[in-house]
């Protein structure tokens, strides 16, 4: 259940690498970590760029829960902006967020999943916005341990049927 669960966050290249389309089979043992991510952006960091290492084998998703404005934000319009790689691989931008402390200093994204790299720009206000989320890291171990492949020897061993016990006389 679990490894399913795991390859809904694999790209379709992916799931086909790993022997499997569309979350259904699996074989290879998958892991999924999940890390808390959090960045700020204001009038001195107006941008922040999340990336990861390009050899890094495993697929990484940023998941948005929320963008709101922290203590000392002004009653201004800020406008964050998101920009990503669309499905063409090309680099575009996309304002997600319109924050105003007097009538929505907070936005719930509920899990708004993009591929890194991401970068995040405060495109007009002084902010602080904080955006906040989940860093998951979806990895695909192709490499099986012999106590695993014993494990799955033991698992595949048949059941015998019971032994007739003599009669009583």
């Amino acid at each position: 259940m679990a490894a399913a669960a795991a390859a809904a966050f694999l790209s379709p290249e992916s799931r086909v690498r790993a022997g499997g389309v569309s979350g259904l089979r699996v074989p290879a043992p998958v892991t999924m970590d999940s890390f808390f991510f959090g960045c700020e952006l204001s009038s001195h960091t107006r941008s922040f760029t999340f990336k990861v290492e390009e050899e890094d084998d495993a697929e990484h998703v940023l998941a948005l829960t929320m963008l709101c404005l922290t203590e000392g934000a002004k009653d201004e319009c800020n406008v964050v902006e998101v920009v990503a790689r669309n499905h063409d691989h090309q680099e575009i931008a996309v304002p997600v967020a319109n924050l105003k402390l007097s009538c929505q200093p907070m936005l719930s994204l509920d899990d708004f999943q993009l591929q890194p790299p991401v970068t995040f720009r405060l495109k007009s206000g002084s902010g602080p916005v904080r955006v906040t989320g989940r860093h998951q890291i979806v990895t695909i171990s192709n490499d099986v341990s012999e106590e695993e492949e014993d494990e799955e020897e033991a698992e595949l061993r048949p059941i015998l049927p019971a032994k007739k016990q003599g009669t009583r006389p």
